[in-house]
């Protein structure tokens, strides 16, 4: 799924790539959970869902390049989720500021299937501020 994410980033801007790239990995009801404090903070909810988010993050992110990842929790038998250590490289689409950060992620598959993701980002006022043109 990540090497897919990277191809459907590494396509263009926003809508340039479609979400059928990405959709075998994610379970119909998938749920993503992001910061509200982000550019593409909030709930995202299914295949529709999903799509809206892939949209907002090109949106946001020029480039955004994991330049670094480690599974730090592969999961369990009854559903445990992996947990997941990245280390991204990014550039914001309206400022043109580079940024690196970390982020953790909580990870469920079901059925082979992606259900959950919850990412954790240690400073999203500094992602806010990087992609902000007020504050470039």
């Amino acid at each position: 799924m990540y090497a897919a994410e990277a191809r459907y980033l590494a396509a263009g801007g926003p809508d340039t790539a479609g979400f059928g790239l990405l959709a075998p990995f994610f379970a119909p009801d998938v749920v993503l959970r992001q910061a509200a404090g982000l550019p593409y903070g909030g709930t995202w909810r299914g295949h529709e869902g999903m799509a809206r988010f892939f949209r907002a993050m090109s949106r946001t992110w020029e480039s955004f390049r994991m330049a670094g990842q480690e599974i730090l929790a592969t999961g369990g038998p009854l559903g445990e989720p992996l947990v997941v250590l990245h280390r991204i490289q990014a550039r914001s689409r309206a400022t043109g500021r580079e940024v690196a950060f970390p982020i953790l992620q909580t990870v469920t598959v079901r059925d082979g299937r992606i259900s959950e993701v919850r990412p954790f980002y240690w400073d999203t006022a500094a992602i806010a501020e990087a992609c902000d043109q007020r504050r470039g």
